[in-house]
């Protein structure tokens, strides 16, 4: 068996070591772009889209031209410059990544093409540089024939792209910061140099790596400091998922998901509804025939848990449990928000459709709280989800949604959707808008299996009569019992565009209601998709 190995690792050689190199960083570039590129322009299919297309524009162009100058210029020398390059732009990405980010969204586009100037000038140049290390390996093969050297040469590539898209996927990315990943990229490709370099090291060449190595640690160094607009980092980790930090701003205690506002907790009165759209939870209470019935309940999306926590404490009587994907926000949650697991908390790091799809509990109220501003997994907005829902939920079961859109106007076309496709399902729908304005917000919506409809009166009375733990008077009196959705589709499974309804919400204002201090928070994504968050005004 070492013989096999070592006469393997003999016939590797230093042109296809760069290779598969290329192949390991071009691809682990373009996974961790996503990450990159998150926070501002969010994870939808364009985004995506902008990523791979750039990737593999930069990529063919360095194949086309390195393809006509390898004849020329193919030497280990010139592939070594080509590593140092790249390696020395990732330096510039680590430093100054932030700021071609913010210079990159000043340019006015589309929504759904605005995240192309920042993938292009962030990983083009590099890209478009490792695309000449495969047809200069070919030039320097020592293999017979053009077809022979193509065809290793692409097999050496593949391997390396499946190499970087498993490592950074499913090891790196979970385990480290977006700076340690590009710096493992960095220096793995200063390290490639180095062996092209050898035996003979010709000293000009070895200073010049060794300096891109040093620029590569300073530009980690001078990184960031833990402070950010949104208060002192606490705790900040890439998840499989998404970016995640916590952040506190004076006695508030905030959940930052991709950048974004996800929950809030007050540090010095833990049981205060920071923000005003947790106390609509609440409402089935109200829809109810009887408030003592709904003692099972399904929290789909788990965030800060400030929904789970208020029903454990406020109603002795319920059991909860939480459908959250990502493992990362469960840790966070335990160890920044106080979350407790226990006998009438359950927490399942599963997906909500999967759990639904597996759990043979039967609830009487389902929360649907995993969408966010501009990313919504469209697999939990369909109709078949919906009928998956009913289907586990009590006779008088109901599902409540908070579905961030507008409730009005070009901008509320996905709640409007999501209202008609829930309508397919349910007897009696309901919303209830958080803020009194038309802009971007958190619109509640009840669904109930009753045939009988409850008027908004009717909630008003049963709000007066019933201890449920909170008063409602306001919040009722957003109460709407119809949508119009002549001009919007039924989501299904084979056809949900949730993000071409979303596309009407770029440019628009997202007010989040805070509760207790008549406070609100406003922040507007831009045309080219940058966020702008204005921590809100006390009145």
């Amino acid at each position: 068996m070492d013989g096999l190995r070592d006469s393997v690792l003999d016939r590797v050689t230093k042109p296809e070591l760069a290779v598969f190199v290329s192949g390991v960083a071009s691809m682990g570039l373009e996974i961790l772009a996503g990450r990159v590129v998150a926070p501002e322009y969010g994870n939808s299919i364009y985004t995506w889209g902008s990523i791979i297309a750039v990737f593999l524009a930069a990529l063919s162009l360095g194949y086309y031209l390195g393809g006509k100058r390898a004849t020329h210029r193919a030497t280990n020398a010139t592939m070594v410059r080509l590593l140092l390059g790249t390696a020395a732009y990732v330096a510039v990405l680590i430093f100054a990544g932030d700021l071609l980010l913010n210079a990159a969204s000043t340019i006015p586009l589309p929504a759904r093409f605005a995240p192309l100037p920042a993938v292009t000038l962030l990983f083009g140049p590099p890209t478009y540089l490792l695309g000449f290390i495969s047809p200069y390996a070919a030039e320097l093969s020592g293999t017979d024939g053009v077809g022979e050297a193509s065809g290793r040469v692409y097999a050496v590539g593949t391997v390396g792209s499946i190499v970087g898209a498993f490592g950074t996927t499913f090891f790196l990315v979970p385990a480290m910061g977006i700076q340690a990943i590009e710096l493992a990229f960095g220096l793995l490709l200063v390290a490639t140099a180095l062996a092209l370099l050898a035996p003979t090291f010709p000293r000009r060449q070895v200073v010049a790596t060794l300096g891109v190595g040093l620029l590569l640690s300073a530009a980690v160094a001078s990184g960031s400091l833990g402070v950010s607009a949104g208060g002192q980092v606490v705790h900040h980790a890439q998840t499989p998922y998404q970016e995640l930090e916590v952040a506190d701003l004076g006695d508030t205690r905030t959940l930052y998901l991709d950048g974004q506002r996800h929950s809030a907790m007050d540090t010095t009165d833990p049981d205060r509804h920071v923000f005003e759209y947790t106390r609509y939870f609440h409402l089935p209470y109200l829809f109810a025939d009887d408030p003592d019935d709904v003692d099972r309940v399904l929290f789909v999306g788990g965030g800060g848990f400030t929904g789970p926590k208020h029903f454990v404490s406020e109603y002795e009587n319920v059991t909860v449990d939480v459908a959250e994907i990502d493992p990362e926000v469960i840790d966070a949650a335990e160890r920044y928000f106080g979350v407790e697991e226990s006998e009438r908390l359950n927490i399942h790091n599963e997906g909500g459709r999967q759990f639904l799809e597996d759990t043979d509990h039967e609830y009487d109220l389902v929360v649907l709280d995993a969408y966010k501003r501009d990313k919504v997994p469209f697999q939990l907005t369909t109709e078949e989800f919906m009928r998956l829902v009913d289907d586990r939920l009590s006779e008088e079961g109901m599902l409540m949604a908070n579905v961030i859109s507008a409730p009005d106007g070009p901008a509320s076309q996905f709640y409007r959707a999501e209202y008609k496709t829930i309508s397919q399902v349910f007897p009696n729908v309901y919303a209830f808008p958080t803020a009194d304005v038309s802009a971007i917000q958190n619109v509640e919506v009840v669904a109930t299996k009753a045939e009988t409809p409850i008027s908004q009166a009717e909630l008003e009375r049963r709000n007066d009569r019933r201890d449920i733990g909170i008063d409602l008077s306001s919040e009722i009196e957003s109460y709407r019992d119809s949508a119009p959705t002549d001009d919007v589709p039924v989501l299904r499974d084979d056809h949900a565009p949730v993000d071409s309804l979303l596309d009407p919400m770029v440019g628009q204002r997202y007010v989040i209601q805070e509760s207790g201090e008549n406070a609100s928070v406003e922040s507007r994504v831009a045309p080219s998709g940058h966020s702008l968050v204005s921590h809100g005004t006390h009145e």
